[in-house]
């Protein structure tokens, strides 16, 4: 059974985005770790960031819960993610913890600078990670470069509003309900994605993105990844593998946004 490592920056974010295909991997007898960078402490106009903190990564660690996955925070500040070298072995330190096989990292072009700044930060981790004399904490080095994903973008577009199509996809309508129910832990964020975002429903905006991402790949409910192959990353289809019959090969041309 494989190691599956997803990283984003907030709880709520992996739900959003890759919770179908997780639950699919964790159903399939894969170990499933999730980790935020933060703990999303900035995501409230009610409660002190101490506080807020304290309540979003039990809700994280709930949702993590409903798959039987791992939950960990990185313990950044929200809106406090940079790609710097003390940060990097933070990173590098969590891979070597943790021993994937395979990573899912949050998209390097976003509109959110968190969310950027960690996809960047687990794309050099994963590179760092089998170096030994990058030297981190306790943990051993690896052997060698995970593979390495990334999801959509929120959206699906980079901050200057520049569509991102996912590579693949995972056909997760077998899993949506779980999908949903982790969202649904996040219970905290409905007042604040209201306020912040505009969004009345969390959960109807996670299905509408669902579906909108299915009908790039003429199914009802999907999500997207794009493998990141450059030298010396490993190139082979290991999470598409894993993924099996779940698995959409390839976005079919001219599908509909």
């Amino acid at each position: 059974m494989a190691r599956i490592l997803a990283v984003h920056a907030h709880p709520d974010d992996i739900e959003m985005l890759a919770a179908g295909a997780l639950a699919l991997l964790a159903r399939s007898g894969h170990h499933v770790t999730l980790v935020t960078a933060t703990a999303g402490d900035c995501g409230s106009a009610e409660h002190e960031p101490q506080e807020t903190a304290r309540i979003r990564m039990a809700e994280a660690a709930e949702a993590a819960a409903l798959i039987g996955a791992d939950y960990r925070c990185l313990g950044l500040p929200d809106l406090g993610v940079f790609s710097d070298d003390p940060t990097r072995r933070r990173v590098t330190e969590l891979l070597r913890e943790v021993r994937p096989d395979v990573v899912i990292a949050s998209s390097p072009v976003d509109y959110h600078p968190d969310h950027e700044a960690i996809g960047l930060l687990v794309r050099d981790a994963c590179f760092a990670a089998p170096v030994p004399n990058y030297r981190t904490g306790d943990a051993a080095p690896l052997e060698g470069i995970p593979h390495l994903y990334l999801c959509d973008p929120i959206g699906g577009h980079d901050r200057t509003g520049g569509r991102v199509d996912p590579e693949f996809g995972a056909d997760v309508a077998a899993a949506f309900e779980t999908k949903r129910a982790m969202l649904a832990c996040h219970r905290s964020q409905a007042a604040w994605v209201a306020k912040q975002h505009g969004i009345d429903d969390h959960g109807a905006s996670m299905e509408a993105w669902t579906r909108r991402q299915g009908r790039l790949f003429g199914v009802e409910l999907a999500e997207g990844f794009r493998q990141y192959r450059h030298q010396p990353y490993p190139t082979t289809p290991r999470l598409q593998e894993l993924l099996g019959g779940a698995l959409l090969a390839a976005r079919p041309a001219g599908g509909a946004a």
